[in-house]
Order: structure tokens, then sequence, then C-alpha cells
């Protein structure tokens, strides 16, 4: 079921996302503590030999190194950043702001990831449901984001929206979609001072949706 009109599908550079994602980022676009924070999750979440699927990933997955997994699947749009993601088996390159079919067959999925992607999709309502065929039954989709996005990359959707609006939307994707009723984790970490200044750190937002 669609949830957003064609202005909030709309983004400030509508230029093919591959061009601004063809040079490698090998930086982290969250802090420690969002990303040890998350890796947490995914020890309680993410039950051994899974196979786990991570979209719009990057060079690291933040998947706990000691957990044993059938087979972890990276998907992405930088080739240089997933062959360096050591935990992937196998990847592939697709935009899916212009084909939202995942090329895996039906329930052949445990677990979906997505972190500080969900941002950039323009038509979630289509990723979602491919999303939901994927994945087995009880498999779970876990979703993550802070505050931070390349923003003229990022539909209005999600630039003219709240933190707690956006949490809102993503869950309404979900639940409007096929999943069940997410569970919502939030988390605000205090701004540490140093001798220079205050410096705020990410806050953490995680939906976890599963599939009946």
């Amino acid at each position: 079921m669609e949830v957003l009109n064609n202005y909030q599908r709309r983004k400030l550079d509508e230029s093919n996302d591959e061009e601004f994602y063809s040079d490698p980022k090998f930086v982290y676009h969250l802090d420690s503590n969002f990303r040890n924070y998350l890796s947490n999750i995914y020890k309680n979440e993410i039950l051994d030999y899974s196979t786990v699927l991570d979209l719009m990933s990057s060079w690291d997955s933040y998947l706990p190194e000691d957990k044993k997994y059938k087979k972890v699947i990276g998907h992405g749009l930088n080739k240089e950043e997933l062959k360096k993601n050591k935990i992937f088996d196998t990847f592939w390159i697709q935009n899916f702001n212009l084909n939202q079919e995942i090329p895996l067959d039906n329930e052949s999925v445990d677990y979906c990831l997505m972190v500080a992607a969900w941002q950039y999709l323009q038509y979630p309502e289509n990723l979602t449901k491919e999303i939901l065929r994927i994945l087995n039954t009880q498999g779970k989709f876990i979703i993550a984001f802070s505050n931070r996005a390349f923003w003229h990359k990022a539909p209005n959707i999600w630039t003219t929206s709240s933190e707690e609006e956006r949490v809102k939307y993503v869950r309404k994707v979900l639940i409007t979609n096929g999943f069940n009723e997410p569970k919502i984790i939030k988390k605000f970490n205090q701004p540490v001072q140093n001798v220079f200044n205050f410096l705020n750190k990410d806050p953490f937002y995680c939906l976890i949706a599963t599939k009946e």
C-alpha cells in the first residue's frame, strides 16, 4: 500500500544515486556508541546459523564477529566498499530508487538489515513488500538510523520531518505493507564535554518488524 505522494518522494538532487556513490567512502557515518549499540541488538536478535541480508550496506556491517552465520549477503551501490566488507559471502549492486525487485528467492532470508539507509528510499513501500517476500516465516527486518544523512539525496518525506515523525513514517510503511507492529527502540546519549566544547552523540532509532 502506498504511503508517500509524489512530492514526498522527490529529493533536492535527482541525479542517479550511482553517480554519487561511485567513489568509495571508507568512513564511519555513525559514531562508536551507535555502532556498538546496534551490534548488541544484532547479538540479541540474530540466531546463529541464520541467513542475513544487509541492504544498502558499505564496508562494515556492524554484525558481531563472534556469531556463526549460515550466509551473509550484502547489497549496495559501491563495489569497492562491498568488496572490503569481509563478513559478506556474496553481494550485488542495485539502485533501489530505480528498481525495487530483490533478486532472491521467496522465504530465503532469516534477517534483513538496513542501517542509515531508509532515509534515501523513494519507493519504500515496494521495497518493503519485496523484503516481506524474501523473509522466512518469523523472519525479522531490523532498521536503524540516526539524525544524519546526505540531505540532498534524501527525499522530502525525510528532510521535512522531525525525528519522531520519521519513526512514525517508517512504522507506517511497515505495517501497511504486511509486517507486524514493530518493536521500537530509541536511545539518546548525553553530550560529552571535552576541553573545547560539547560533543553530541548520535541518537539511535531502531525498528524491528517480524513477518508472521
